[in-house]
C-alpha cells in the first residue's frame, strides 16, 4: 500500500489527539493528556515527511525549526493574562492557513487540467497532490472544488475574526459592541454574495468567484466579532477555536489528509460543544452570539444607587480570622495582578486555623475557559476545593464570608435584577447573599465590559481597594 506506514502512524496520532481531548476534561489528567497531544504531534509531522512529504525534508525542517523558536519565544515570554488573546492569534494563523492550502490547491487543480489536456506529463512526474487530482473524475473534481471554497471560507472567517478578538482581548480594540450602518443586513449580504460566489465557482472553476468570495468571508469575519462585545469574549474564543477545526477539516479532505479531516473534526465539534455550554451558563442565545449579538437587549439600564464603602487590610483581616466559612471568588484581576499564590498562601493560612475555604468558578470567569482553573492550579490549590459554580451557588447563605478578587460581571447582581442589562439573565455566583462580601479591586471603574455592578453598592459589602497581590500581601501579615 502506497504510504502505509504514514496511514498507520495516523491513526495512532489520531488515537493519541483523542485520548489527550478527553484528558483535558480533567485537571488531575490534564498534564498527561498535554502529553499525549505532543506525541500524536510528533508521530504525524514525522509520519508526514517520510511519505507524503519525503523529498522536502530540508525545507520541512528549516520550517518546523523557525516556528519551533517562535513558538518557544512565546511560551516562555507571553503572561497568563495574556494567553486568551494568544490563543486568538494562533486561531488566526489556522485560519490564514486554511485560505492558502485552499488558493494552492486552486491553482493545483488548474495547472493538472491544463497538463492532461495538453497531455505534456507522466503521472508518475506529477507531485503527489497533482497525482491524486489527475485520478479524480468530473463528479469528484467538483466535490472537490467546494470543499476547498468551504475551506477557504470558513479560514478567511476565521482570520479576521481572531485578529479583531485578539485586538479586544489585547485592548488594542474597543471591547464595545460595535457595527456598521446596516447591521446585520451587511453580514447577510456578504453570506448571500458568498453562496453566489459557490454557484459561480463550482460552474466555472474561475478564480475570480473565489477571490470575491475570500474578500466577503474577511469581511464577515471581521463584522461579527466587532458586534459582539466583551462581556461575550469567552464564547467568542472558543467559537473561533470551532472555526479554525472546521476550516482545517475542509481543507483535510480537499488534500486527501485522513488525520487533518480527524483532527479538525475534534477542534470543531469540541469548540462548538464548549461555545454551547458556555452559551448555556451565560444564558445566551447560541445563534445570536455566532451573528454577532443578533436580537441583543435594548433599553436604559437601572440606575444604581447609593456608595461604595472602602475597607483596609486590617478590617479583612479581623473578619476572616472570626469566620468559619470562606468562598474565593476569582477573576481576570487576579491573573492581572499575577495574586494566585498569595490567594493560595491564604487558603493554606485559612485551612491551617481549621476554616473551611472553598473557591467558587463561573463557567466564563477570565476570558477564556478554564482560564481560573488553570491558574489555581499553577499556584498547587487543591482540586477538592475549587468548585463549578452549580456546585456552590447554594452555599452562599450559610457562608460568612465572600472574597471577590478581579471579579465584574460573574458577580454581578444587575444579572438577575436589570431587564435591560447586557447580561440580562445571565446565571452569576450570588456572592451578595454572603453575610459579608469583599471585593478587591484596583478602583471604582466598570471593569472590561463596561457594565455597572450593584454588588459594590449592597450594604454587607466592602471595597478592598488596590492592586490583589499587594493588597493580599498585606491581609496574610495579618491572619494569625
Amino acid at each position: 500500500m502506497e504510504f502505509g506506514f504514514t496511514t498507520a502512524a495516523y491513526v495512532v496520532s489520531a488515537i493519541l489527539f483523542i485520548l489527550s481531548l478527553g484528558g483535558l476534561s480533567g485537571q488531575e489528567s490534564a498534564k498527561r493528556a498535554v502529553w499525549y497531544g505532543i506525541a500524536g504531534m510528533a508521530l504525524a509531522v514525522a509520519a508526514t515527511l517520510v511519505g507524503p512529504g519525503a523529498g522536502y525534508w530540508l525545507l520541512s525542517l528549516m520550517m518546523i525549526a523557525a516556528g519551533g523558536a517562535i513558538g518557544y519565544q512565546l511560551a516562555t515570554k507571553v503572561q497568563m493574562t495574556q494567553m486568551p488573546e494568544l490563543v486568538a492569534a494562533m486561531h488566526s494563523l489556522v485560519g490564514l492557513a486554511a485560505v492558502f492550502v485552499g488558493f494552492i490547491a486552486h491553482f493545483e487543480m488548474v495547472r493538472v487540467a491544463d497538463l492532461m489536456v495538453a497531455n505534456d506529463v507522466a503521472l508518475s512526474e506529477l507531485g503527489t497532490f497533482a497525482a491524486l487530482i489527475a485520478k479524480k473524475t468530473v463528479v469528484e473534481l467538483n466535490i472537490l472544488r467546494v470543499e476547498l471554497f468551504l475551506g477557504i471560507f470558513i479560514g478567511a472567517v476565521t482570520f479576521t475574526g481572531s485578529v479583531i478578538a485578539y485586538g479586544k482581548l489585547a485592548g488594542k480594540v474597543d471591547s464595545a459592541a460595535t457595527k456598521l450602518p446596516g447591521g446585520h443586513m451587511l453580514n447577510a449580504g456578504a453570506g448571500g454574495l458568498s453562496l453566489i460566489c459557490l454557484i459561480w465557482y463550482f460552474n466555472t472553476g474561475g478564480f475570480l468567484p473565489l477571490f470575491i468570495m475570500t474578500l466577503a468571508a474577511l469581511f464577515i469575519g471581521y463584522h461579527l466579532i466587532m458586534g459582539i462585545g466583551g462581556a461575550d469574549m469567552p464564547v467568542v474564543v472558543s467559537m473561533l477555536n470551532s472555526y479554525s477545526g472546521w476550516a482545517a477539516a475542509a481543507i483535510g479532505f480537499s488534500l486527501g489528509n485522513d488525520l487533518l479531516i480527524v483532527v479538525g473534526a475534534l477542534v470543531g465539534s469540541s469548540g462548538a460543544i464548549l461555545s454551547y455550554i458556555m452559551c448555556k451558563a451565560m444564558n445566551r442565545s447560541f445563534v445570536s452570539v455566532i451573528l454577532g449579538g443578533f436580537g441583543g437587549t435594548s433599553g436604559p439600564q437601572m440606575e444604581v444607587e447609593g456608595e461604595q464603602i472602602a475597607i483596609e487590610a486590617d478590617g479583612v483581616a479581623a473578619a476572616l480570622n472570626e469566620a468559619d466559612s470562606v468562598i474565593i471568588i476569582p477573576g481576570y484581576g487576579m491573573a492581572v495582578a499575577q495574586a494566585q499564590q498569595n490567594v493560595a498562601e491564604l487558603t493554606r493560612r485559612l485551612r491551617a486555623k481549621g476554616k473551611n475555604v472553598r473557591f467558587a468558578i463561573h463557567p466564563v470567569a477570565g476570558r477564556l475557559p478554564g482560564h481560573m482553573n488553570v491558574l489555581l492550579a499553577e499556584a498547587k490549590v487543591p482540586y477538592d476545593i475549587v468548585m463549578e459554580m452549580d456546585e456552590i451557588n447554594e452555599d452562599f447563605p450559610e457562608t460568612d464570608v465572600a472574597i471577590v478578587i478581579g471579579s465584574n460581571d460573574i458577580v454581578n447582581p444587575a444579572a438577575q435584577e436589570d431587564p435591560n442589562s447586557p447580561i440580562a439573565g445571565m446565571p452569576v455566583l450570588e456572592c451578595w447573599k454572603a453575610k459579608q462580601v469583599f471585593v478587591s479591586k484596583r478602583g471604582q471603574g466598570t471593569g472590561y465590559s463596561g457594565i455597572e455592578n450593584p454588588l459594590f453598592f449592597k450594604e454587607n459589602t466592602r471595597m478592598f481597594y488596590g492592586d490583589a497581590k499587594a493588597s493580599l500581601d498585606k491581609l496574610l501579615g495579618m491572619i494569625d
